[in-house]
């Protein structure tokens, strides 16, 4: 059998990132993977999150990624993540099992004391899981959406006090966004709760992110002040995802996140991007809702698991 190694990923080789961002993009195609999306990553990672890519080689063959590291915006302190992802035409040959336990001993070394992770929703999968000692939580679904075949429902009369703007016409002061970014992920459903409070990181990590495109990114605002927004990201193909969509608490139950939805899908697809996708906690009724107004159809489901380490 070819030995199977497994080594930390050389961002600034540019072998390296292409080849998780292939890995990634086979085994899940919903999520956006390129070159430089990968080095960013590894470059821009906050410090308290001790983030770490992982490549495992078979024969010195890219076969198997994993992603690594501390919720370090978590307000419960020790809580690790490990995404591990294997080529599909390259499992059952220990890559897998390697990658985990690598990941492992890297976050009981930063002090994590439970690692959560995201477990294709196939029987393999999960098998593989349960053997390692992790534990089912809540799903989640990637949907996706046919933006070449048309059909997004008719752009609305906007209510008196909205408007519309793109992400690129906050440029100049994204902080608007920051706050409401912040105050919608708090409310987000999940496993490990998250709490924005470092602008400059968010700045740096999600704003100036390579997939984040701006000018598809939609903020509504009401009477002046951001109430809900869509954030874009495109990859160097057609795809486009939506990255966060989110209301503030004072302006929810309007149809604002329908609003900025709409009108980022409409301008994506006049920009030539064929599909659309976006990925929704199984539990998130409203927004599983408004995806299935827009025509969404669920492509891949992924299960929460979760190990407690030591």
């Amino acid at each position: 059998m070819t030995e199977v190694l497994v080594r930390a990923l050389r961002s600034a080789d540019p072998a390296d990132t292409t080849a998780f961002a292939a890995i990634r993009r086979a085994c899940l195609p919903a999520m956006l993977a390129t070159s430089a999306s990968v080095a960013f990553d590894a470059e821009h990672a906050h410090r308290d999150a001790h983030y770490l890519q992982l490549l495992a080689e078979s024969g010195g063959e890219p076969v198997g990624t994993a992603q690594v590291g501390i919720a370090y915006d978590s307000p419960e302190p020790g809580q690790g993540f490990a995404n591990v992802y294997v080529h599909p035409e390259h499992r059952g040959r220990g890559a897998g099992s390697l990658l985990v336990r690598t990941a492992e001993e890297h976050l009981a070394g930063k002090g994590a004391t439970a690692v959560y992770s995201w477990v294709l929703d196939a029987p393999r999968n999960l098998a593989f899981a349960a053997r390692r000692g992790y534990r089912a939580s809540r799903s989640a679904h990637f949907l996706r959406l046919d933006l070449a075949a048309g059909g997004l429902p008719p752009r609305q009369p906007l209510p008196a006090g909205v408007e519309l703007r793109t992400g690129a016409d906050f440029a100049a002061d994204p902080r608007p966004l920051f706050a409401l970014d912040a105050e919608t992920v708090a409310d987000e459903p999940g496993d490990v709760a998250a709490e924005f409070t470092d602008y400059e990181h968010w700045l740096a990590e999600t704003w100036q992110h390579p997939l984040v495109d701006r000018e598809l990114t939609t903020v509504v605002l009401v009477e002046g002040r951001p109430a809900a927004f869509t954030l874009a990201r495109t990859d160097d193909a057609s795809r486009y995802v939506s990255g966060m969509t989110g209301t503030a608490r004072a302006h929810r139950g309007r149809g604002l996140a329908k609003l900025a939805k709409n009108d980022s899908l409409h301008r994506a697809r006049a920009a030539g991007r064929t599909a659309a996708f976006t990925g929704n906690d199984a539990g998130n009724g409203p927004m599983l809702a408004i995806n299935k107004w827009f025509g969404y159809e669920i492509c891949d489901t992924e299960v929460r698991h979760v190990r407690t380490l030591g």
